[in-house]
C-alpha cells in the first residue's frame, strides 16, 4: 500500500514537472515569436513630410557618410520615385544618392548615358549622384547558407559609405514578380558584372554575350541569387542601414523598363523598417489583401513569377524575418 502510494506521488510529481517544462517551453516559444516580430511603420499619405515621418519612427538615425540607394529609372519610364518627393528627405539625412550601371543596354549601362538620364530625371538637382561602379567593382561576402553565389559583386564606391538608406519604389518586375528593398539591395547595388552574376544564378562573373541567351537563371534560382546578394549588403552595413518603400505607381513592370505598363492599382502609402524582408513582405501583403480590383494584374505578376520565393530564401539565410507587426504612423 505504502509502495503504491509512493509510486503515485512520483507519477504526479513527474507529470507536474513535465507540464511545467512544457508550459515554460510554450511560453518561451511565444516570447521568441513576439521578439521576432519586426515593426513595419506605415503612413498612407505619400508626401515629402510623410517620408520623413516614417524615417523618424524607426528610431535609427542615418549618421556619417550616408548613401541613399535609389533607382534613377530608365529613360522613357515615368514611375520612378520623383526628386520632388524624396528631395527633402535626402537633405535631412545629409545623403548622397547612389546607383550602379545596368547590364542590359538602354540608357543607363554606360556611365555617360546614365548621367544624362539622371539629369533628365532631375536627380542631380537635389543631390550629388554617385554611380558606384563608375570606377570599378569589389566583392563582398554573401551570407552563410547561400547556395548559388560565392560572393556579391558591387560597385566599388559602396565601401566609401558609413550608412545606407535603401529607398525603394515598390512595384512589379518582369522576372522577379516584384521589386522592393531586396531587389534594390541586390540588383541595385551590383555592378554591371554583378548584375550578370545574379541574373545567371552565379554562373557568369562577367557580362558577356551568353549571359542572357544561355545562362539566365531559372525562376526560383534568380530569386535565391537576389536574396543572397541582398544579404551581402545587409551584412556589410550591419546596424548602419534602414529601409523605406514607397508603394505607388504600381505597374506590373519595373522602373528598369523604358515602356512600363500603366499602373492599374491605386497608390497605397509609405512603409519603413529595419528589416528588408519584413518590409517587402508587408508590401506584398498589402497588394494581395487590397480591395482595389486594380490589384489583379500585379497579384498575377507576383504569383506567376514565384515572386515570394525571394522572401522565403532571404529568411532562410537569416537576412530578415517575414514575421512583422504593422504600426500606423500619425
Amino acid at each position: 500500500m505504502k509502495k503504491s502510494f509512493l509510486m503515485s506521488l512520483v507519477v504526479v510529481a513527474f507529470s507536474l514537472t513535465t507540464a511545467c517544462a512544457q508550459k515554460q517551453s510554450n511560453d518561451a516559444q511565444v516570447q521568441n515569436e513576439q521578439q521576432e516580430k519586426t515593426k513595419v511603420y506605415f503612413v498612407e499619405d505619400i508626401t515629402p513630410e510623410s517620408l520623413i515621418k516614417v524615417y523618424e519612427a524607426l528610431g535609427r538615425s542615418a549618421t556619417g557618410k550616408v548613401a541613399v540607394k535609389i533607382s534613377t529609372g530608365e529613360q522613357g519610364g515615368n514611375n520612378y520615385l520623383k526628386p520632388e518627393l524624396i528631395g527633402d528627405f535626402v537633405k535631412k539625412v545629409n545623403g548622397i544618392l547612389v546607383e550602379c550601371n545596368t547590364a542590359y543596354g538602354g540608357s543607363r549601362q554606360e556611365t555617360d548615358k546614365h548621367r544624362q538620364t539622371i539629369a533628365n530625371h532631375g536627380f542631380d538637382k537635389i543631390s550629388k549622384v554617385d554611380i558606384m561602379d563608375e570606377n570599378g567593382e569589389v566583392s563582398i561576402p554573401v551570407p552563410s547558407g547561400s547556395h548559388l553565389l560565392k560572393k556579391d559583386i558591387v560597385g566599388k564606391n559602396l565601401l566609401n559609405y558609413d550608412f545606407m538608406v535603401v529607398l525603394s519604389h515598390f512595384k512589379g518586375h518582369a522576372m522577379g514578380g516584384f521589386g522592393g528593398a531586396l531587389k534594390n539591395l541586390s540588383i541595385g547595388c551590383a555592378s554591371t558584372n554583378g548584375k550578370a552574376y545574379i541574373h545567371t544564378g552565379g554562373k557568369d562573373e562577367q557580362l558577356n554575350s551568353e549571359s542572357w541567351s544561355k545562362h539566365l537563371a531559372g525562376t526560383d534560382e534568380f530569386k535565391d541569387a537576389m536574396a543572397e546578394a541582398a544579404g551581402a549588403v545587409v551584412k556589410h552595413f550591419g546596424d548602419k542601414i534602414l529601409y523605406i518603400n514607397v508603394i505607388n505607381n504600381l505597374s506590373v513592370d519595373c522602373d528598369c523598363d523604358s515602356h512600363p505598363a500603366e499602373p492599374k492599382m491605386k497608390n497605397v502609402g509609405i512603409v519603413a523598417s529595419l528589416d528588408p524582408v519584413a518590409l517587402d513582405q508587408a508590401c506584398v501583403d498589402m497588394v494581395f489583401n487590397s480591395n482595389d480590383p486594380g490589384n489583379r494584374d500585379l497579384v498575377e505578376r507576383i504569383v506567376s513569377r514565384h515572386g515570394t520565393r525571394i522572401l522565403y530564401w532571404a529568411q532562410k539565410i537569416n537576412v530578415g524575418s517575414r514575421d512583422y507587426e504593422l504600426e500606423h504612423v500619425k
